[in-house]
């Protein structure tokens, strides 16, 4: 039996409400706020999820399976989110589709370039958009046929998530001390500040990524604004 047979028999078929049903996206994110987005636009769109925060972690799940969506975050605690996206397009069973990510409009020319076939910016949060970037990608024979009642729908992630990445980057930003560590502080934050539309904690965050590395003043600013916001969310 073949894999597109399997598929068929395994999976409903696609709908004008649910056009992405079939479909498996993996992510590769390791915001968990930015995840639990794409997990509610998959959910909503009729696709399943996985899930990969890193490099390594992406490399595991692409060596046992080959999703038929693949979105990368440009930036990786652990290395380039373009490089990614080359290896992936190089593979001789090529993933359909792979998206790039960011909230960082620049890398949407750098994701291009590397091969990624459309570019997703953040924050992801209308429902129409990632259904219309992932089927204007799929190619010809794998996008379901027909017209799709896209929905005009805003999600809106667990606050909870939201804490998770304060926390952690809180955890990170108390032990950097290199030009790279205080960058990666600075564009995992700023990514996150947008998709919680908080444009103070986002300017902190950049200030802290500027080149030369930042003032003490610029990461103690940061520091107190995270703390302020996991000491509200704490009391909710």
């Amino acid at each position: 039996m073949t894999d597109d047979l399997n598929a068929l028999l395994s999976h409903p078929a696609a709908s004008a409400a649910r056009p992405l049903t079939g479909l498996t996206v993996l992510v590769v994110e390791d915001s968990r706020f930015a995840s639990e987005a794409m997990r509610l636009l998959c959910l909503r769109s009729g696709a399943r999820i996985r899930r990969a925060d890193c490099l390594r972690s992406a490399h595991r799940h692409l060596a046992t399976y080959r999703p038929g969506v693949v979105i990368v975050d440009m930036g990786l605690p652990d290395g380039s989110g373009a490089d990614l996206i080359r290896e992936i397009k190089a593979m001789q069973a090529p993933v359909p589709v792979v998206l790039g990510t960011s909230g960082e409009s620049g890398l949407e020319a750098e994701a291009l370039a590397a091969g990624a076939d459309g570019f997703m910016p953040k924050p992801l949060e209308s429902l129409a958009q990632f259904q219309q970037t992932i089927l204007a990608a799929l190619p010809d024979e794998r996008r379901p046929q027909g017209l799709y009642a896209l929905s005009d729908a805003v999600i809106a992630p667990d606050p909870i998530a939201l804490q998770d990445d304060l926390h952690h980057m809180a955890e990170v930003l108390s032990d950097a001390s290199s030009p790279a560590q205080f960058g990666y502080v600075a564009q995992f934050l700023a990514g996150v500040a947008r998709s919680a539309h908080d444009p103070a904690l986002e300017t902190a965050a950049e200030a802290v990524g500027r080149d030369g590395g930042p003032s003490p003043e610029a990461v103690s600013h940061l520091s107190s604004l995270m703390q302020d916001r996991i000491a509200a969310g704490a009391r909710f």
